[in-house]
Formats: C-alpha cells, sequence, structure tokens
C-alpha cells in the first residue's frame, strides 16, 4: 500500500483508539476524506473499520453493476462496492494508489468494501461548518449526502454511509 494509505490507517488506529471516555464523543467531527475522479469526498470515521490495498475480488453472478463481488478478509466474507460505477462514474483500472474501505453497517452488523481511487487523510470537519446537501440534487448519487464540509476553501461532499446501499441490496447479499 501506499505512504498515504498507511498515514491515514494509523490516523484511523489513533482516532479509533484515543481517549478513555465515550468513543462516539472522540470520533466526533472526524471523517475520512478520499478521492474519486477529480472530487474529494469524507465519510464519518466512526464508521470505517479499516482500509486495505486491493486484493482478488470473486466475482458474484446477478449482482448490481457497482458490486465488483466478494474479498475474503481474515475469514469474513464481505461484498465489494466500486464507489466510481456506484456514482455513475467512469470505470477506471486499479493501480497501486486504489484501496477498499471497509465500513461497517446497520450499527455495525454489516461490513462492505468500498473500492476508492486513493485515501486522503482523516479530518475533522466541526458542525458548523457542514450545511445541509442541496435541494437540486434529483440524480439518484444526490439521495447519498449528507452535507457540504467546508475546509478552508474547499468543500468536502459528505456521504451517508447508510444509504449507499438500499434495503433489497443489502439482502441479495445475505445479510
Amino acid at each position: 500500500m501506499s505512504e498515504t494509505v498507511d498515514k491515514v490507517q494509523q490516523s484511523l488506529s489513533a482516532a479509533q483508539n484515543s481517549g478513555t471516555g465515550d468513543v462516539e464523543d472522540t470520533l466526533k467531527d472526524m471523517y475520512l476524506s478520499f478521492r474519486l475522479g477529480d472530487e474529494d469526498y469524507c465519510i464519518e470515521i466512526r464508521h470505517v473499520t479499516e482500509i486495505v490495498g486491493m486484493q482478488k475480488i470473486t466475482e458474484v453472478p446477478d449482482m448490481p453493476h457497482y458490486v465488483k463481488g466478494v474479498v475474503n478478509l481474515r475469514g469474513q466474507v464481505i461484498p465489494v462496492i466500486d464507489m466510481r460505477l456506484r456514482f455513475n462514474m467512469e470505470g477506471r483500472s486499479y493501480d497501486e494508489r486504489t484501496c477498499i474501505v471497509v465500513i461497517t453497517l446497520r450499527e455495525g452488523q454489516v461490513q462492505v468494501g468500498l473500492v476508492v481511487d486513493t485515501v486522503n487523510e482523516v479530518r475533522s470537519i466541526d458542525a458548523g461548518n457542514v450545511s445541509p446537501p442541496p435541494k437540486s440534487g434529483t440524480g439518484q448519487c444526490a439521495q447519498y449526502i449528507r452535507g457540504l464540509g467546508k475546509v478552508g476553501v474547499e468543500v468536502k461532499i459528505i456521504l451517508d454511509v447508510n444509504k449507499l446501499l438500499f434495503e433489497n441490496e443489502l439482502d441479495s447479499f445475505g445479510v
């Protein structure tokens, strides 16, 4: 994996293991930032289990086009979604910076891998710097946006991980 992924993984571990107080408070306003194409996206760090390099993905027949298949991660089989395809972006070949962000859904009962172009950093975005998503978004991708985070002069698109998959899609994974 790249140096950036290693640094982000260390930041992720430090954020998850810091403090002796309530984990929810420790992780409040903390996000994992990653890139798809020319845009930066964020997900709440409390949903991120780990970041792993690309590995062999076993294709599963009759899945939506954006579900690349499943991987065996330390004995646990988890579905893998290509986020470019999920957002109707043009696919691209995976390279040394491409990685899988493993997240948990349904209060930690379900793990899913998200293929992203590259991870950027773990960062804090205060709730006061998060705006609601635009109301004009009528496309399918607009439903995944929880908010827009202002970081200096940049805007990070904050995703709602619980809306990346629909109930019937989660059910098709047997979860």
